[in-house]
């Protein structure tokens, strides 16, 4: 079995490389290992990597699913903030030569991704025009929603196939009007297409999380994406409608604009887009969202 196979990453492996580095899982770094080797397989199908695709993975661990990712794709672009663990995968996957591990914070804030992961991943698809960016990745916990929001903001993933937490896949595909429904339902659903695969028990991981996971396909629309005008003005206004649950969208449209739109500009945008006083930002679907951003962006010139 080549050096990193995906096969070595069983409990028992995981415990023997651990002690022998003297090492502990951190999960105060959201680190949750996938020791289902079935489920890392579905994981990798799911993703459907070929050889014009390049991978970006978040989470190397100690490089089990980067394997399995670089037996398949042109280059996989792998980030590990853990130096740790960066050096028990580096071991690994010595020999995978289409493999660039950087070890480093894939987040420059929660806002934005790393410069320098975007700069690498972007290196390797300009060496040819027809590659695709593919996120694969087993998300830390505590980094999922900042990675999937940011990449899809600042890039064009042609897919996103992850395991996260299940309540953060039930955020992303919740339904308006619901309890999970916010502006991480939006954002995603607004330009693209999203199925949960399979949903996996605590017992799938070590050390085992408290809340069930589930493997998540989020597949990037051209069309849809298509009809936002500007991403980041779309990106920062539906955060801005949901700061403060809970408030009539009335109410926060006049905070979040308040030195740009005042309360008859507010109340016309309303009637003009037939919105009813009491309407919260959790009833409206996407379209509705989408209509409201631009009218709000021709109002205060954005």
């Amino acid at each position: 079995m080549p050096s990193g196979s995906p096969g070595n990453q069983t409990l028992s492996f995981l415990r023997r490389r651990f002690a022998e580095a003297g090492i502990h899982p951190r999960t105060r770094l959201g680190q949750n290992f996938l020791i289902d080797l079935n489920l890392q397989r579905v994981l990798a199908e799911a993703a459907d990597v070929g050889p014009g695709d390049v991978v970006l993975e978040v989470g190397t661990g100690t490089g089990g699913l980067t394997a399995l990712l670089a037996e398949r794709a042109a280059w996989v672009v792998t980030v590990e903030v853990d130096p740790d663990l960066a050096r028990l995968a580096a071991a690994e996957l010595a020999a995978r030569e289409n493999v660039t591990m950087l070890q480093v914070d894939a987040l420059k804030n929660k806002n934005r991704l790393n410069p320098a992961v975007l700069e690498e991943v972007g290196r390797h698809l300009a060496a040819d025009p027809g590659r695709r960016l593919k996120l694969a990745s087993n998300l830390p916990y505590n980094v999922a929603t900042p990675i999937l929001t940011n990449l899809l903001a600042e890039a064009a993933p042609y897919s996103m196939t992850v395991t996260i937490q299940k309540e953060l896949a039930d955020r992303i595909i919740a339904p308006p009007g619901t309890r999970d429904y916010g502006g991480l339902s939006i954002w995603i659903q607004s330009q693209c297409r999203v199925r949960i695969e399979r949903v996996m028990p605590p017992e799938a991981f070590w050390p085992r999380p408290k809340v069930h996971s589930a493997i998540v396909q989020i597949e990037l629309d051209e069309t849809l994406r298509g009809r936002i005008a500007d991403r980041k003005w779309f990106h920062d206004f539906v955060r801005a409608m949901f700061f403060h649950r809970r408030k009539y969208l009335r109410s926060e449209l006049l905070s979040a604009f308040k030195d740009r739109l005042g309360k008859p500009e507010v109340d016309a945008l309303m009637a003009q887009l037939a919105f009813p006083a009491d309407v919260r930002a959790e009833q409206l679907d996407v379209e509705a969202m989408l209509r409201l951003s631009d009218a709000v962006r021709a109002a205060v010139g954005g």
